[in-house]
């Protein structure tokens, strides 16, 4: 496997920590892609470039990888990572973008209908950042901060696909 993509997909999970949520996101499979992700000033692979190196995997390696992102409760769909969001994850504001079992922590410092603002800490990321609400289907997340004790920032879009979350589990 590409060393690239192998440290990039940690990256987008490690840097996008807390997906916020407002009470009227709609439930279902939502696709988060990332973009302008940089770490010590040096721009990262983009979504399309990830998956195309996924593509491009021996059938084999590919299989490892979809069963290993499945035990996480995510895939990789058309244009980014799609998790499974309950409605009763919503409700309960209770959205995780990152592995339960990373040790990674977050903090929500400012809270509204439209904006929130948090602060997260990965055993090897820490930061901030902020979630703007675009509707019940989308939103997008900034965020900067250090990434294994380099600066690092990455912005990305989270957009609603359907409801049906198929085989999908929630995280």
């Amino acid at each position: 496997m590409r060393p690239i993509f192998r440290s990039t997909i940690p990256l987008v999970l490690c840097l996008s920590p807390v997906m916020a949520s407002a009470l009227d996101l709609q439930p279902g499979v939502w696709e988060v892609s990332s973009h302008n992700m940089q770490v010590g000033g040096q721009a990262m692979p983009g979504m399309e470039e990830m998956l195309a190196q996924m593509q491009n995997l021996p059938a084999e390696q590919r299989q490892m990888m979809e069963n290993m992102m499945a035990e996480q409760g995510i895939k990789l769909g058309a244009g980014g990572v799609q998790m499974c969001l309950t409605a009763e994850q919503i409700k309960a504001q209770e959205i995780p973008l990152h592995d339960p079992d990373s040790g990674c922590s977050n903090e929500i410092l400012e809270r509204s209908a439209t904006l929130w603002k948090f602060r997260f800490n990965c055993p090897d990321a820490q930061g901030e950042g902020e979630t703007r609400f675009v509707s019940d289907k989308e939103f997008t997340t900034q965020v900067k901060g250090t990434y294994n004790g380099q600066p690092s920032s990455m912005e990305s879009r989270a957009r609603w696909v359907g409801a049906d979350c198929g085989t999908l589990r929630s995280r």
